[in-house]
Formats: structure tokens, C-alpha cells, sequence
């Protein structure tokens, strides 16, 4: 039986967009941009400070859409910046929202010096009952080489 695969990421400045392309184009998958009701601000101070205040308060944005189900998935990749060590709020608002029981979730995380800090962790809290795979995690929108990272990371997980 083949596997279906679902790629589900939130990017605030396309790096992590770029990843789940690069993902896409190997893969047999369905795409879902993960979005906020209200989008962020383009200011990275002033995105920075709200990112801040929302992960302390446990805030979950409303998404402007969302899937109606995931049960046909059997694997997710979940993408998403590293906001303040962990996953970006629009993220925490979809994982929030499914059971994601049974299912394999394969995380990519872009950071801009922080790797992928507590993301792991917070996404197995999150997502109790999954397998979580190795993550893909690149600094900014990668190397020059992070095409052929990410297509070696897949090889690695058998994905391709």
C-alpha cells in the first residue's frame, strides 16, 4: 500500500516555503501552507517582539484555513521557523487541532542561528502517539546546496 504523504508548513520569509518546494519535487505529496487569519507584520523587530509575547502566553492564532481532515495521511512533514526555541504559533494551532495518533510527522525547521532548539520536543508534546522521524533543519533558506540536502535527508529516511 503506498504511502500518503501531506507536507504542512508555515513561513514567515519564505525560507521555510523553499524547504517544502525542495520537499515537494521529490515527493509524491499534497501542500498546505499553513497561515494565520492575520498575518504577521513584515517588520522583523516588531515580529520578533509579538512572536515572543504569543509563545509565552500559549496563544494559538486562528489559521485562515485548514484542512477537514488528516486521517488519509499516513506521513507529515511539519514545517516551521524556529520562533524563541520552539514552533512558530500557526503551527502549534494546526498540530492543535488534528490527533495525529498513528501517524509518522517528519519536521523541517529553518532558523537563523538557533537550530531546532526545543521544536522536536514541542511537537511530540503536541502530537502525542507519532512516530517523529529525523528533521531536516537549515539556517536560513540553506546553502547553495540545500537542494541536494534535502534530497540526500529523504534518501536517508527511505522517503525516495
Amino acid at each position: 500500500m503506498e504511502k500518503k504523504v501531506l507536507i504542512a508548513y508555515y513561513s514567515w520569509s519564505n525560507n521555510t516555503r523553499k524547504i517544502a518546494q525542495y520537499i515537494n519535487e521529490s515527493i509524491d505529496a499534497t501542500v498546505f501552507e499553513i497561515e494565520p487569519k492575520d498575518t504577521y507584520t513584515s517588520n522583523y523587530n516588531a515580529v520578533v517582539d509579538q512572536a515572543k509575547k504569543e509563545i509565552k502566553e500559549g496563544f494559538k492564532p486562528k489559521l485562515k484555513t485548514n484542512l477537514d481532515s488528516i486521517d488519509q495521511y499516513d506521513i507529515i512533514f511539519v514545517g516551521s521557523p524556529n520562533w524563541w526555541s520552539t514552533i512558530a504559533p500557526p503551527v502549534t494551532t494546526f498540530l492543535s487541532e488534528f490527533n495525529f495518533s498513528n501517524k509518522i510527522i517528519i519536521p523541517f525547521v529553518t532558523h537563523g542561528g538557533g537550530g531546532e532548539a526545543n521544536m522536536i520536543k514541542d511537537i511530540s508534546t503536541l502530537c502525542p502517539g507519532t512516530t517523529i522521524l529525523d528533521g531536516f533543519v537549515a539556517y536560513g533558506a540553506g546553502s547553495g546546496s540545500v537542494k541536494n540536502d534535502v534530497k540526500q535527508w529523504l534518501l536517508n529516511l527511505k522517503m525516495i
